[in-house]
Parts: structure tokens; C-alpha cells; sequence
């Protein structure tokens, strides 16, 4: 019987060494969970706050694009309607004679063609012999210069639009 006292004293000491044995690899392990959930968590708000700032900073840049855009817009835009007040002006005094269209005519002595130049013609460009455009003529070139001067400052606004995103 004393051989099987020992050894159940034996068996109970194995096992409770293996039960302190597993008390302190537990006790470990939930030591370093916490570490490496304290760790986790640092790395987390480390993370956080550098994106908060990203977006913040990003923000910024997307505001101040946006002012750039916007003052650029109305840059864009008082010239459209500059161009658009002196065209009509000078519409109006070609309808009202004010202001006459003239074409240089070429001096070709073997040319028998004499067109006549208005009253004062000459006095633009001296000695030069000028023509009148009829007012119809006229107002047709000053429509076309009007939609290309406006197709210009679109064009410009629009490059300006993709260098500023850029």
C-alpha cells in the first residue's frame, strides 16, 4: 500500500505542478495579450490621427483650389462680358455710321480696276488707298470676331481649370 500512497502522492504532485505550471503560462500569456492589446491599441490612435491629419490636410488643399477655381472663374468671367460690352458697342456705331470697316487696297498699276474709298479714308494709313465694307459685311465680321474672342476666353479658362488641378 505504500507504494501506491507514493505514487498517488507522485500523481498529485505531477499534477499539481502541472496545474501551477499552466496558473503561470496562463498568468504569461495574459500578460502579453495585454501588452500587445495595449500595443494594438496605440498603433490604432498613431493610425487614426495620422489619417485625421491626411484628410484635414487634404481638405485644405481642396478648399484652396476650390478659392483659386472660384477667383479664376470671376477673372474669366469679367472678361467674357468685357469682350462681349466693347463688341456690342462696336456693333452699335457700325448700325449707327460712327465707325466704318475699311480694306487696304493693293497699288497693282496693271490693275484697271478703281474701286472708290469713302470721304476721309485715306487718313488712317497715309498714302494707302482704302475701301469701305458695306455695314452688313461688317456687322457679320464683328459677330465672327465676337465668337472667336469668346472662344479664346473659354478656351483659356479651361486650360487654366486643368493646369490648376493638375
Amino acid at each position: 500500500m505504500r507504494l501506491g500512497q507514493i505514487l498517488c502522492a507522485i500523481l498529485l504532485a505531477l499534477a499539481i505542478g502541472f496545474g501551477g505550471a499552466w496558473q503561470v503560462q496562463d498568468w504569461r500569456m495574459g500578460e502579453r495579450l495585454a501588452e500587445q492589446g495595449g500595443q494594438f491599441e496605440k498603433d490604432l490612435a498613431a493610425i487614426s490621427n495620422a489619417a485625421a491629419f491626411q484628410a484635414q490636410a487634404e481638405q485644405g488643399k481642396r478648399l484652396a483650389l476650390e478659392q483659386q477655381l472660384a477667383g479664376q472663374d470671376q477673372q474669366y468671367s469679367k472678361e467674357l462680358s468685357d469682350a462681349q460690352r466693347n463688341h456690342a458697342r462696336l456693333r452699335d456705331q457700325l448700325a449707327t455710321a460712327d465707325v466704318r470697316l475699311s480694306v487696304l487696297l493693293a497699288e497693282d498699276p496693271a490693275s484697271s480696276c478703281n474701286v472708290p474709298t469713302g470721304p476721309g479714308a485715306a487718313g488712317v494709313v497715309h498714302a494707302a488707298r482704302r475701301a469701305q465694307l458695306d455695314p452688313a459685311h461688317a456687322q457679320r465680321i464683328i459677330r465672327i470676331t465676337d465668337d472667336g474672342d469668346q472662344g479664346l476666353i473659354a478656351l483659356r479658362a479651361c486650360q487654366a481649370y486643368v493646369q490648376a488641378l493638375r
